[in-house]
């Protein structure tokens, strides 16, 4: 196979080196910009096997993909999932295998995971005041998630970064606060604009909408930002924080749209193959997988036909109702 084929390349141009998979749309929490309070999760025979998942991180690679985070609803409440983490910290071509974590399990499973081959963590932190942490997450402990935070810096990862997302009258008059807490631990940290995926029934999206621009103006008041092009592959645009190695990012679907250079898919739980966080081209890759047990060739030729349905942005809208009926959990966070 020659270089040129091995690398997948959308049809505007984009090559994607980045997937993330979900292994779970199941969590611990119940974040009220993630999902609704009373869910339906998938039946286990829909959602793909730790193999299969394992087989589709080894395709990726052999497809040219070099980053690869793993994501849910919450990863770690997936039985055996370190085994996972191992399979894919072994392939030859994933330079950095990350975890998106809410981190109450990381007290159990950081050290694991370190010695597994994961590179990096991101750790949702939307709040320092434990009721106001529990109104966020419906259910939520902040010091289990502190001790998460703890032993996943403890565990020495090659970085451990915090991810608020920032909802008006809810936390964002906390945004100096978590930058500080994050400066205090060497951690970096990246704030979100909520995004409009399902009917998530607790609050007016539009309404609660803080935007990027409004978080940096309230963090001038304390510290002093530095544009920086420094990039973790991601969506994150980055400011250096002045006099430390830390840096505050932003992620801004909404505000600052981050489509023109996106070189991500994402993988439900369920096997599909999502081309854009918020559209619905997708591919059924366990479909793909179950029909061809001992084929991997034929599961890569499904990955690359799928490069020429990718849409170029996801066009969310605040004030409508969401065209995207999916959660987040399901999604793959």
């Amino acid at each position: 196979m020659s270089e040129q084929q091995s690398q997948l390349i959308d049809r505007f141009g984009r090559h994607i080196t980045y997937v993330r998979l979900s292994v779970t749309d199941r969590c611990d929490l119940r974040c009220v910009y993630c999902m609704a309070e009373d869910m339906t999760f998938l039946p286990r025979a829909q959602v793909l096997t730790l193999e299969e998942i394992a087989r589709l991180g080894r395709c990726f690679s052999e497809l040219g993909v070099t980053k690869l985070r793993v994501t849910g609803g919450e990863p770690l409440v997936r039985r055996n999932v370190v085994w996972l983490f191992e399979q894919l910290g072994a392939l030859p071509g994933i330079r950095d295998l990350t975890l998106t974590t809410n981190g109450t399990q990381l007290p159990k499973y950081a050290r694991a995971l370190k010695d597994a081959g994961v590179t990096r963590i991101n750790i949702s932190l939307d709040s320092l005041k434990p009721e106001r942490f529990q109104a966020i997450t419906r259910k939520g402990e902040l010091d289990k998630v502190l001790a998460g935070i703890d032993a996943a810096l403890a565990a020495g990862f090659q970085r451990v970064k915090l991810n608020s997302v920032v909802l008006k009258h809810r936390n964002h008059d906390e945004v100096c606060d978590l930058v500080q807490f994050a400066l205090d631990r060497g951690m970096d940290l990246s704030f979100i604009e909520e995004m409009p995926l399902g009917v998530i029934g607790d609050h007016d999206r539009a309404e609660a909408f803080y935007s990027s621009d409004e978080i940096r103006r309230d963090l001038a008041e304390r510290f002093e930002l530095l544009p920086t092009t420094e990039t973790t592959g991601g969506p994150s645009r980055y400011w250096r924080i002045a006099g430390s190695d830390n840096r505050v990012g932003f992620i801004s679907p909404h505000s600052h749209n981050f489509c023109g250079d996106c070189n991500r898919v994402r993988v439900t739980a369920e096997g599909r193959l999502l081309l854009c966080l918020g559209q619905e081209f997708s591919t059924d890759l366990r479909r793909a997988l179950r029909a061809n047990p001992t084929d991997d060739e034929r599961v890569k030729q499904s990955i690359r036909q799928a490069m020429s349905i990718k849409p170029r942005g996801h066009d969310f809208e605040l004030t409508e109702q969401p065209i995207i009926f999916r959660h987040m959990n399901a999604t793959g966070g």
